[in-house]
């Protein structure tokens, strides 16, 4: 059948199951535009800056579990873009990036706007290529979208010329069918993982976030339980998305950031598990260098080969899909414990249930005694978040400093996979990325709690949630600072940052006005100073159709350290 390129590229795409493109056009991308007009299949959802462009793209295809794709303005597009695309990379999202390219037949004379843009994103795609020949498309979009959803998944590029777009050609659009990737660690390699943990005398686990990725809590749960080992989530630098409950009396708090504390943390266990995990992802260099006590004996169960002894040696290394080799080590264990390690096991676990249960009640206590405190203190914030927090809510979390992760500590995620954290680091992720979130789960309430350093990166998001009517509910954790480098410079100890003195992170003289900037772009917004009132209006905000924004304004002092 004779086709243009850019009919064939929606044909193909709405083959695969995508709902929406996310864009912001440019000349190059007008064939695209053009031929979308009149076609049903496929929304296209406009970003006002390709930072939220692409944010909205990576939390759509995180909670869907499917293809997303961004369509980008060429190099200048592409450009403005590149800070997302890193978190796409440090996440494995599984995003089809494109961009229009000049037509072939100017490219020689290094137009406006042209340049090698392969080159250029190369660093942080799995695959990317220029299409040459429009009888080539095809091919590259199946080659694209297979690689991308492929484990360990990841981030896509393809530069479409002009010209490829608009040619016609006979072109065969069969779409690609989907892999089975369910791949299972090698059986003598469980036994002897099983063996390993079974006869631990104070194991742990560490997980990651394609724990959740692979649909393998519940198998998680019932290792931990067979083990009665404490479960600790990523740090909060990199923390990702929540890979086990957090009202299970097994969860503990997260890994510290900094290297001596998660050494500190680790000492007392001879075994721990990781699941899923990047180990480890530090945030600043301190000494020992070395987070994991050498003592300690890694058994690693991961999609990615890669991770799996990466940076320290690993006892037993698991290759294959976390759910079906999760089942299988919790048959084994189930079976080849003996009477005492299960009773140890059982032991262990009330212990820990104990210790944890005497903590969140701990920090309940302490949430109380701060709550007439103004402004309100980053616990005060959070305490009034959870108490009204939905029971199928999702969270999309970019205010490192203020959220602390006591939504987890206090027990207040009923769900796992809701729950969406910062990996990449690159800022302004979080208000795109509660966008797509929100399309991709309608039925679902969505609470993006974001800095607001962070949401200034990609305020532009607001006018895409009033322009689709997106009724994600914005908390600005409002501190008018950059906290968290402040926090590093007195962790590393830096002469001025040990005095109190900084330069250029404070967000002051003049404070942005987060309600009228809202109301600009299109969503209602009120500043809010009380606890009570937080809870009362977030809770009757869930009711609404429409997007809100709380900016709400808290401590400002730099604490010393993270509070984890």
């Amino acid at each position: 059948m004779a086709i243009s390129g850019i009919q064939a590229f929606l044909d193909m795409l709405a083959d695969l199951g995508v709902r929406y493109l996310f864009g912001n056009p440019g000349t190059t991308e007008l064939p695209l535009s053009d031929a979308m007009v009149d076609d049903r299949r496929i929304q296209y959802i406009l970003g006002l800056q390709e930072v939220p462009v692409v944010a909205m793209a990576d939390g759509y295809a995180q909670a869907s579990r499917s293809l997303g794709v961004v369509n980008l303005h060429i190099s200048c597009g592409l450009g403005n873009a590149m800070g997302m695309l890193y978190n796409a990379y440090r996440e494995g999202t599984p995003l089809l990036v494109t961009a229009g390219q000049q037509d072939r037949r100017l490219m020689f004379e290094e137009p406006i706007l042209w340049s090698d843009m392969v080159r250029v994103v190369q660093p942080w795609m799995k695959w990317s290529a220029e299409v040459q020949r429009v009888q080539d498309l095809p091919t590259a979009i199946r080659r694209a979208a297979q690689a991308a959803l492929t484990p360990p998944t990841g981030p896509v590029f393809l530069s479409i010329p002009m010209d490829v777009q608009s040619e016609i050609a006979e072109l065969d659009t069969t779409r690609a069918k989907p892999l089975d990737v369910r791949v299972r660690p090698p059986v003598e390699a469980l036994r002897r993982a099983a063996d390993v943990l079974g006869s631990a005398k104070n194991p742990a686990i560490l997980v990651g976030s394609r724990t959740t990725e692979a649909d393998a809590v519940a198998e998680l749960v019932a290792v931990a339980e067979h083990l009665g080992a404490p479960v600790m989530s990523e740090s909060g630098t990199t923390h990702g998305r929540l890979g086990f409950p957090a009202d299970h009396p097994l969860y503990a708090p997260g890994l510290p950031i900094w290297s001596p504390e998660v050494r500190t943390r680790l000492a007392d266990h001879d075994v721990i598990l990781v699941s899923g995990m990047d180990l480890l992802r530090l945030y600043v260099y301190f000494e020992p260098s070395r987070a994991i006590p050498e003592h300690v004996r890694i058994v690693h169960i991961d999609q990615d080969p890669w991770q799996i002894g990466k940076n320290y040696p690993v006892e037993v290394g698991l290759i294959g899909d976390l759910k079906v080799g999760l089942a299988e080590l919790g048959d084994l264990l189930h079976s080849g414990m003996n009477e005492n390690q299960v009773s140890q096991a059982k032991k262990r676990a009330a212990a820990i249930t104990e210790t944890h249960a005497k903590a969140r009640a701990a920090l309940v206590e302490e949430a109380k005694t701060q709550r007439s405190t103004r402004p309100l203190t980053p616990l005060t914030l959070m305490s009034s978040v959870a108490n009204v927090l939905p029971a199928n809510a999702a969270v999309v979390e970019e205010a490192v400093t203020t959220t602390g992760t006591y939504l987890e500590r206090l027990a207040a995620l009923k769900n796992t996979s809701g729950y969406f954290g910062h990996r990449g680091w690159a800022l302004g992720w979080g208000l795109g990325c509660a966008l797509g979130v929100q399309l991709a789960w309608p039925e679902r309430p969505v609470v993006a709690l974001l800095g607001e350093g962070a949401s200034m990166y990609g305020i532009q998001g607001l006018w895409s949630a009033a322009r689709y009517r997106l009724p994600v509910k914005f908390v600005i954790c409002n501190n008018a600072q950059y906290q968290i480098l402040k926090v590093g410079a007195q962790q590393i100890g830096f002469p001025a940052a040990r005095s109190g003195r900084f330069v250029g992170m404070d967000i002051a003289e003049p404070e942005i006005d987060f309600v009228g900037l809202a109301r600009s772009l299109g969503v209602e917004a009120v500043r809010i100073t009380d606890p009570d009132e937080l809870e009362t209006r977030l809770k009757e905000s869930f009711a609404s159709d429409r997007p809100q924004l709380f900016d709400v304004p808290v401590q400002r002092p730099s604490p010393p350290r993270l509070n984890y």
